[in-house]
């Protein structure tokens, strides 16, 4: 019942300007679901359910889904937050971060899904990524010298 009713949801805010728990509660029950604010304001919730104004200033809900793209511009601007430089030893790729950064960096990184990382290792204010190739660390540091470089220019 829940899977039906928040499916209804979805296909209430997609065809209608609902704006509040009230309204959408009536749509429910116009639909034949038998609801109460509490049910409403939790399928919300869990739907992750947002408002966004509207042209004429109304408020309405909307799905907030993350897209695979706004995940990797989180990884992205997190690690531009925290790098401060990086060199290499070989295949080692060596990246210094802010002070207390490192785990974080280290972390966007790993979800950047780079393939010439292998993998990393994170202390404060220090990275260690083992990368496959000397080759291929050129080519990492070259994609994370351009990602650092597109963040001053905008």
């Amino acid at each position: 019942m829940k899977a039906q009713r928040q499916a209804k949801i979805l296909d209430l805010i997609v065809k209608k300007e609902i704006g509040t728990q009230e309204e959408l509660t009536t749509e429910l029950e116009r639909a034949g679901f038998i609801v109460t604010q509490a049910t409403v304001s939790r399928d919300i919730r869990e739907m992750k359910l947002t408002k966004v104004a509207m042209s004429d200033g109304k408020l309405r809900y909307v799905a907030y889904r993350k897209t695979e793209e706004d995940m990797r511009e989180k990884y992205i601007r997190i690690f531009r937050d925290g790098y401060i430089s990086m060199d290499n030893a070989q295949n080692i790729l060596v990246i210094r971060t802010v002070s207390g950064m490192a785990m974080a960096v280290a972390a966007a990184l790993d979800h950047m899904e780079l393939p010439e990382i292998v993998g990393s290792i994170a202390g404060d204010d220090t990275i260690m990524c083992a990368v496959r190739s000397i080759d291929d660390t050129v080519i990492i540091m070259n994609k994370l010298r351009r990602i650092v470089e597109d963040a001053k220019v905008d």
